[in-house]
């Protein structure tokens, strides 16, 4: 087992991750800059922070489960004119996720499984992202905190245009729960996971280190920071804003049909996002016991059905101590 602390709480959630949620293609977890992340990622860390950043791509960056499929598919199709045709491809191969191979390790499932055969896009991530990049300007996605990407970013070397989207922590915790039993294989219980994502000892976490750095510099002109609860309210005025910081701008007529298309139920359905594939492989290979879809309701507030009031006493408190003053979340 990988001991991310030593102090007793944080080897008890040690314990819950190798017990809980590690597997065939999840082998343990490190932390790098204070962030929990899979053992795998320290592979890739290296070629990531070096990586040569291009200012004509788009980052679309989130913590996970936070409306990042949603925001993908909108900057997509605004930086692409709409093209429906086009945009009947899996949205892995059109706005690669940038550090996925560090949670998919199939390398080993591989070697015993010959006809076992991972979408390109997960199964070397990095070379992916390098081949698509030959081809012209990405939408490109990262789950990674500001202190995980690459030094040109945080240095302002470099300036591509940065749209940053989030949620409120409680309904991101209820998604992200039923994320990772369905796509990464947790089989723990609801209540261990929701101390581990207050201890930020799930991918990616600490919540608030990923978002509060963002929210900082929501006003430097290269960067667009959204709230998935304003998309829900409004999402022909998101539309909209995104539209004209990409200098994309759309008539009223195609925000009408981009909205139809970004409805909850029109991507639900749709193959090319809904991420049906990864987890019918998954299933096929037996490598996830869980039933669901990848899009589940997309409702806010979705938390109050699912969490206790302890729970939600205890979200409300971390988040007053982490925000308190800020404008950020109701």
């Amino acid at each position: 087992m990988v001991i991310i602390n030593n102090n007793s709480e944080d080897a008890e959630f040690d314990e819950i991750l190798e017990r809980d949620f590690t597997s065939v293609f999840r082998h343990g977890y490190i932390t790098v800059e204070g962030v929990t992340m899979p053992k795998r990622f320290e592979d890739l860390k290296n070629n990531i922070r070096n990586w040569n950043v291009r200012e004509d791509d788009v980052w679309i960056c989130s913590f996970p489960k936070t409306g990042t499929t949603w925001t993908q598919e909108m900057v997509w199709m605004i930086m692409n004119n709409l093209d429906v045709v086009g945009g009947q491809a899996n949205l892995g191969h059109r706005s690669p996720f940038l550090e996925v191979s560090a949670l998919f390790d199939y390398r080993e499932f591989k070697k015993e499984n010959k006809d076992f055969q991972p979408p390109p896009f997960i199964d070397d991530s990095l070379e992916f992202v390098k081949h698509q990049s030959l081809k012209g300007p990405l939408c490109l996605k990262t789950h990674l905190p500001w202190a995980l990407l690459p030094k040109e970013i945080q240095d302002n070397t470099k300036s591509p245009k940065i749209i940053y989207v989030t949620r409120n922590p409680k309904d991101t915790c209820i998604s992200y729960f039923n994320h990772s039993r369905l796509m990464e294989g947790y089989r723990g219980n609801f209540e261990d996971y929701c101390r581990l994502f207050l201890a930020g000892k799930l991918p990616f976490a600490p919540f608030w280190n990923h978002v509060l750095p963002f929210w900082e510099r929501r006003n430097h002109p290269n960067i667009l920071f959204l709230k998935y609860e304003e998309m829900v309210k409004d999402l022909p005025a998101i539309i909209r804003k995104v539209a004209d910081f990409l200098e994309k701008p759309l008539s009223d007529d195609q925000v009408e049909v981009l909205s139809s298309h970004l409805s909850f139920e029109s991507m639900k359905k749709n193959p090319a996002v809904n991420y049906e594939m990864v987890v019918s492989l998954n299933r096929k290979y037996n490598l996830i016991h869980c039933e669901g879809s990848f899009m589940r309701s997309g409702k806010v507030g979705d938390y109050k059905a699912k969490m206790s009031p302890e729970v939600i006493c205890k979200f409300d408190e971390w988040t007053k101590e982490h925000t308190e003053g800020l404008d950020l979340f109701d």
